[in-house]
């Protein structure tokens, strides 16, 4: 008979169940994490992740509700560099605009605070959740508060000098992001299948782990190359803008360590992250093809592992071509829709592989 957690013992037997609402509370923080992702993203291709400069997090919750108080704002932002080197003379309605977004992530923020905060109090005193559980949920929250603090991080890196957020730290705001999502993933993976039937070729195990580590690696490099908007620079493919390497790349002048951080001084960063993002698609997705041939190969796999596979082998085509797409029509600014696909594909992708990864697991 299935077990519901009524006490908080100290490791979490193999029957324990937990009670369907804590299910349920977990999988709506996967959603909204995915949801606060995909808006930070249409956030940034909008232009809109400097629009509000300061950082309230609790008079901020409403936006301003006068025509005064809309005028304040505009003014504030009206002093960053961004309005001044990009937007001078933009309307209020264009202003509106790009402030609707921004407002919009920090709330769906807030949101998610209230979300995880209310029902973990509940299940609490509940005696719903076991010390396990509350040890992963305690990480959660530090790389929340670590995600949001970084945030700030990177929007105050654009409103000052630079009419835009600093590409490493964006990169590393996304990351973390990124890791707080994949963390509540792995936990509700413990709580949905707490003791996964282990596939019969532990000699995949090796190669399942390399699939996430280069998931990993291409998703930094397209938050640089989201960053430094590389792919205004060579909306063309296979080749880039002609050539197979940027010429820039061949000249050894180029390589020093001002480049790499003036990146937006010369093209030479743009032309490098977008090689090299490039490059790990096509290794990734010919390791992806070569896994996941080997994986459907291999005699009594699990009906979850060999699922996990379909799954992966269409994420990575329609990722692909997102990534294409958006490449090819970044003539002149970066198409949102497009962009915005291929970041969400992107978390798809690494939750496909992180499922394939957790098969594994062996440490109940």
């Amino acid at each position: 008979m299935e077990t519901i957690v009524k006490e908080t013992p100290v490791l979490a037997p193999a029957s324990v169940r937990y009670p369907r609402a804590v299910r349920v509370w977990l999988v709506i923080g996967l959603i909204m994490i995915f949801g606060q992702v995909v808006i930070g993203g249409i956030t940034r291709l909008t232009g809109s992740g400097l629009s509000i400069t300061k950082w309230e997090i609790v008079t901020g919750t409403l936006p301003p509700l006068s025509a005064a108080g809309w005028e304040q704002e505009f003014e504030l932002y009206k002093a960053t560099p961004q309005y001044q080197k990009i937007n001078e003379g933009m309307s209020m309605k264009a202003f509106q605009f790009i402030y609707f977004w921004e407002y919009f992530h920090r709330l769906w923020a807030r949101s998610m605070g209230f979300v995880f905060l209310i029902p973990f109090i509940i299940f609490w005193r509940k005696g719903w959740l076991d010390k396990p559980l509350m040890r992963r949920l305690g990480v959660v929250v530090l790389l929340a508060a670590l995600a949001a603090s970084f945030g700030w991080i990177m929007v105050a890196s654009g409103l000052v000098e630079r009419p835009w957020v600093n590409a490493y730290k964006l990169t590393l705001h996304l990351s973390i992001a990124f890791v707080v999502y994949s963390y509540l993933l792995w936990t509700t993976l413990r709580v949905l299948q707490p003791r996964p039937e282990t596939p019969a070729a532990p000699s995949l195990r090796t190669l399942t782990r390399g699939l996430v580590i280069l998931v990993a690696l291409q998703i930094v490099l397209g938050g640089i190359m989201s960053g430094t908007k590389a792919a205004l620079f060579y909306p063309t493919w296979p080749d880039m803008k002609g050539e197979w390497i940027p010429g820039l790349l061949l000249s050894t002048a180029n390589w020093n360590v001002e480049n790499f951080v003036q990146y937006d001084a010369t093209p030479f960063m743009v032309a490098l992250i977008q090689f090299v993002h490039r490059s790990v698609a096509y290794v990734l997705t010919i390791f992806g093809l070569y896994f996941f041939v080997k994986s459907i190969r291999t005699p009594h796999i699990t009906s979850a592992f060999r699922m996990g596979l379909w799954l992966l082998i269409t994420m990575l085509v329609i990722q692909v071509l997102l990534g294409i797409l958006t490449a090819v029509n970044s003539v002149g600014v970066i198409p949102v829709g497009l962009g915005v696909l291929h970041q969400a594909g992107a978390l798809l992708l690494l939750s496909i592989a992180l499922f394939l990864n957790y098969q594994f697991v062996e440490d109940h």
